[in-house]
């Protein structure tokens, strides 16, 4: 018989924790007096509650290791359950939200998509602006331990080629991610901490310094203003940039330099990420220069902060690049496709896939013209195992054929093609931002009907699984065995 018990007490205990994370908004707007204070009170009681009952009901079930069914079921489970819970402060009277657009912007939080379906962002209460922040550095630091923990051991989309690097953890999960989390939360409270700093620096207030942080470093893009990021410019961006680029490189490499392994920039994955930034950056502000009064430094600095945010799926816009011309936003749909390195808290298909990707075409062409010649794929100067490989291919053919199947879904709701197209892109890949006049860079998802919401929650809830670990569950054989 299946044994869901370890999974509902670790899933208690993670609600448990929302719970807890909500008190601080519950402060902030105590400190703002405006009386919002009650919506996050009545969110922490019934959300500790729940968790503390689940986690007690399920704690005799405890055990060091998970069996794969159980683990596939954890990682689903969480990021189902969790935004259903960081919906409530929406719902119960924060900002008077339908239960939909509650949980998609729950969902958008802690997958760090970043999409919004509200709207008057400086209106609303600070409490709630920094329970989004909160959502999405919450959603950060999990999908860290979920890429280098649970994914690898799952082998979904060749992440089990991480597996010597983000340590061995087979019959140990539970404990093992325990450990991992604690070495990472010093690096990435580190970062958040010294981001929050730069920003203080270039001018920002300490709260927006503090929110903006949060999400800058989870790279989830939540903003406290209609304008996204276009609210500061200059330094601002250049800080936003460089932060940006740092949570989308692998963790796993900063707790390695700790230990005073300099390999960060020998990593494959980390050259591939930086030199595709620096070829669309200056490609992006080329065109810029060529077609728009830019000066230089403008030019370089818009196109270096708009391709960064679209490529590590942090979905800040500091302007309205729908008016860049064809080619650029046919460029960002394309960004936006790429993702940052695994081990990180980006998304999307990551820059590792497609090394594999181009290493197996070399060396398929290569066999073509040299029938007898033994050619090997290689990632990090290591062979490619055939199941890395397949795995791999499973991942593209899946990821498109799920953008498909979503873009279609969307368009059977009402919406037109660039709407749809985008729209399952930017939530499958977890960008935030779309095409076109209502849910690109100057819009937000608000306009949608219900049904496309709810199939945009399902397309970043899976986007951010890697997509293979939900659709597992939905199979026959995954229940009987």
């Amino acid at each position: 018989m299946f044994d869901m018990r370890p999974v509902g007490y670790v899933v208690g205990l993670l609600v448990m924790a929302l719970g807890v994370a909500m008190l601080l908004p519950m402060l902030v707007d105590i400190a703002q007096g405006l009386g919002h204070w009650a919506v996050f009170a009545e969110s922490a009681i019934l959300t500790i509650l729940i968790g503390s009952l689940v986690a007690l009901a399920c704690r005799n079930g405890v055990r060091a290791g998970l069996t794969i069914q159980q683990t596939f079921l954890l990682t689903t489970g969480v990021w189902f359950i969790l935004p259903l819970f960081g919906a409530l402060p929406f719902i119960l009277g924060a900002t008077e939200a339908r239960l939909v657009d509650g949980v998609f912007e729950a969902m958008s939080g802690l997958t760090t998509t970043g999409s919004t379906v509200l709207s008057g962002l400086e209106e609303l209460p600070k409490g709630l602006l920094l329970w989004r922040g909160i959502m999405q550095w919450l959603g950060g630091i999990g999908i860290i331990v979920v890429a280098m923990v649970f994914l690898p051991e799952l082998r979904v989309g060749g992440m089990q080629v991480f597996r010597s690097e983000a340590f061995d953890t087979m019959g140990k999960i539970l404990p093992r991610a325990t450990q991992i989390a604690s070495s990472i939360s010093t690096i990435y409270v580190a970062i958040t901490l010294l981001c929050v700093a730069a920003y203080l620096l270039t001018g920002m207030n300490p709260f927006d310094a503090t929110v903006h942080a949060l999400t800058t470093v989870s790279t989830g893009g939540f903003a406290n203003y209609d304008a996204s990021f276009g609210q500061f410019t200059g330094p601002a961006e250049w800080v936003a940039t460089v932060f940006m680029i740092l949570a989308a490189l692998p963790f796993v490499r900063y707790v390695q330099m700790i230990a005073g392994n300099r390999s960060l920039f020998r990593d494959s994955q980390v050259q591939a990420f930086l030199l595709t930034i620096a070829i669309l950056v200056v490609v992006a502000a080329s065109v810029l220069m060529s077609i728009f009064p830019h000066h230089p430094e403008q030019a370089l600095r818009e196109a270096a902060f708009n391709i960064t945010s679209i490529i590590s799926g942090t979905g800040y816009a500091s302007v309205d690049y729908m008016g860049w011309g064809s080619f650029l936003v046919s460029l960002f749909f394309f960004v936006g496709l790429i993702g940052g390195c695994a081990g990180s808290t980006t998304c999307s298909v990551k820059i590792f896939r497609y090394q594999i990707l181009f290493a197996s075409v070399k060396a398929q062409l290569g066999r073509i013209h040299s029938p007898h010649a033994v050619l090997t794929p290689r990632f990090q100067g290591r062979r490619i195992e055939d199941d890395v490989l397949n795995s791999v291919m499973t991942f593209f053919v899946f990821f498109i054929v799920s953008l498909g199947v979503f873009a279609v879904a969307l368009g059977l709701t009402g919406l037109d093609f660039v709407t749809s197209l985008s729209g399952a892109a930017t939530a499958l890949a977890n960008v935030g931002p779309g095409l076109g006049d209502i849910i690109g860079p100057a819009g937000n998802f608000a306009p949608l009907n219900d049904a496309a919401k709810w199939i945009l929650i399902f397309a970043m809830l899976i986007g951010r699984l890697e997509i293979m670990a939900v659709f597992v569950l939905f199979t026959l054989s995954f229940w009987r065995n």
